[in-house]
């Protein structure tokens, strides 16, 4: 009974045992996955473009994979790629076909989707991608490439506010600076836009035409081709184009004409800038001399026209226009020596007297005495200083550094230092005053501006006024033959070595709901140079 006993365990040990190698010979030979697992991986990596993750989906290297999608992505100017797959069916034993549909973008170009197909087998008992040329376009094969046929639409046009076409061969210097210019596209442009683009095609070539040239432009009609190894060029799709959508600016024809006039026949370089205050928006744009846009992009230090900007902070510190202030020839602040035009002095005067007079040595301690360097900085940025300013157009940036010390702050106070201002940046200070509130000036109102408005503090615009009107009734500026109701700040702002200075004349000011800025490089001051350059212009209105 024993020895019986101990055969039948025995036996039934056996069975386990060959039961268990038995499941592990199914484990062992079992397929790993589905085809359609393996098959949405593979078009996931695709849409991502992660080539190292198709490749490892693969059945066996395939060296040409990289090449092809690359190729795909630069022949075709794809910027996304989205891919959804449609079905997965079993062709044979071990064997697949995944249906997908890619959906491309093209760059300048738009959508564009088509149907395919992946072949997918079982390898080393894993569902795997079994791939071909065939798999990135049922067209494509080994040898062939990708290339787009273009043609592209009328470029749209570019206008004043008044609908005058601004862009032709006809136009000013000064709009033509503005608006840049149709070039043929080079090498370099071709690889920057992309291959919807062909050397030779038109493009803007700075200012508005290049800021705005795939909305000029339109997009092309386009032929998407494969061409094959023997250089004959198949269409597997096509895209209608559309037309470009013209670009309405800002300027004011009428006011625009005014400002040439004004500056034209000028000996010295000169710029001017004009807005509308109401609005913010950019009404004329003029240099007298070509190349470099010194309107726009122009860093000048400020000088006295920057008092108005001082001012604000003073009177938002307690001071009012007929506060009693003295103006001496001569004055220190911080170990710095401070004159006024002229060695000029007043005594006693009101603060809107000491404003009207540009007294340096009014200003450079009144600042000391009731502004931190922090606080100027404040008052600085409410006009747009330190801020990148979005017009349209790529334009310089006003700076207004920390003051380092009294002396600089000193110097700050009636605009020298480290200060830079362009005619706009200072035009808009301009405007802030008219209005009572400074908006981004813009030169394309349809553009999203990153700078929100700033209103004045309360009580400064009423004050301001007051005082700019006082420089021109009795101030720098009343010899400058300004019409009645024209407000502003005279400025002359030294420039270079100690030993030879020189210096640029200035003039900001408004009248009704136009505020203005002029420089005149080397001129010899503000309310001798520039303030008459404004009246010019404001005559030339009528």
């Amino acid at each position: 009974m024993p020895s019986g006993r101990t055969i039948a365990i025995a036996s039934v040990s056996v069975a386990l045992v060959a039961g268990a190698a038995g499941g592990g010979a199914w484990w062992y030979l079992h397929t790993r996955g589905t085809p359609q697992e393996t098959a949405q991986r593979f078009t996931q990596a695709w849409q991502r473009g992660d080539l190292a993750a198709m490749r490892a989906e693969l059945t066996a290297p395939a060296p040409a994979l990289d090449r092809a999608y690359q190729d795909m992505l630069k022949g075709w100017a794809v910027e996304s790629t989205a891919v959804r797959l449609d079905s997965v069916r079993e062709t044979g034993d071990d064997t697949a076909r995944a249906a997908y549909t890619a959906t491309l973008k093209l760059k300048n170009v738009g959508e564009w989707s088509y149907s395919g197909t992946v072949d997918l087998a079982v390898a080393d008992r894993h569902w795997r991608v079994k791939w071909s040329p065939a798999a990135v376009h049922p067209e494509f094969s080994q040898g062939s490439s990708f290339a787009l046929k273009t043609n592209w639409p009328e470029r749209a046009a570019i206008t004043a506010a008044g609908g005058e076409r601004i862009d032709g061969s006809d136009a000013g210097g000064s709009i033509q600076q503005l608006v840049g210019i149709l070039d043929k596209a080079g090498d370099k442009d071709v690889k920057k836009l992309g291959s919807s683009y062909k050397k030779g095609d038109a493009i803007g070539r700075g200012g508005l035409q290049e800021t705005f040239q795939q909305r000029l432009a339109g997009t092309p009609s386009t032929e998407i081709q494969l061409i094959g190894s023997d250089k004959k060029a198949e269409t597997v799709g096509t895209i209608e184009g559309e037309a470009g959508e013209p670009l309405q600016t800002t300027l004011d024809m009428r006011v625009h004409r005014a400002a040439v006039s004004a500056v034209r026949d000028l000996k010295q370089t000169a710029s001017m800038v004009v807005i509308r205050p109401s609005t913010g928006e950019i009404l004329s744009v003029v240099n007298n001399t070509g190349g470099f846009n010194r309107a726009l992009d122009g860093a000048y230090p400020p000088g006295s026209t920057f008092k108005a900007i001082t001012a604000t902070g003073l009177l938002q510190a307690g001071l009012k226009p007929g506060s009693r202030v003295t103006c001496p020839k001569d004055v220190i602040v911080g170990g710095l020596a401070i004159r006024n035009s002229h060695h000029a002095g007043y005594g006693s005067v009101t603060f809107s007297d000491s404003f009207a007079h540009s007294c340096n040595t009014t200003f450079a301690p009144l600042a000391k005495e009731h502004l931190s360097a922090d606080e100027l900085v404040r008052t600085a940025e409410l006009f747009g200083f330190n801020k990148q300013l979005s017009i349209g157009i790529p334009v310089g940036k006003g700076s207004f550094p920390r003051a380092e010390n009294d002396a600089e702050l000193a110097a700050e106070s009636f605009g020298q230092g480290r200060i830079t201002a362009s005619p706009l940046l200072m035009a808009s200070a301009a405007a802030a005053f008219a209005d009572g509130t400074w908006r981004p000036p813009t030169l394309v109102s349809s553009i999203k501006q990153r700078n929100e408005p700033q209103e004045l503090p309360e009580g400064v615009t009423d004050a301001m006024r007051q005082m700019m009107s006082a420089v021109v009734t009795k101030g720098t500026a009343k010899d400058a033959g300004l019409p009645s109701g024209t407000r502003g700040k005279t400025g002359t702002a030294e420039f270079g070595p100690a030993d030879d200075l020189k210096t640029h004349a200035w003039f900001m000011g408004y009248r009704d709901d136009l505020a203005f800025a002029v420089i005149v490089e080397e001129g010899e001051g503000g309310g001798a140079v520039a303030a008459p350059v404004a009246a010019d212009f404001l005559r030339a209105l009528g």
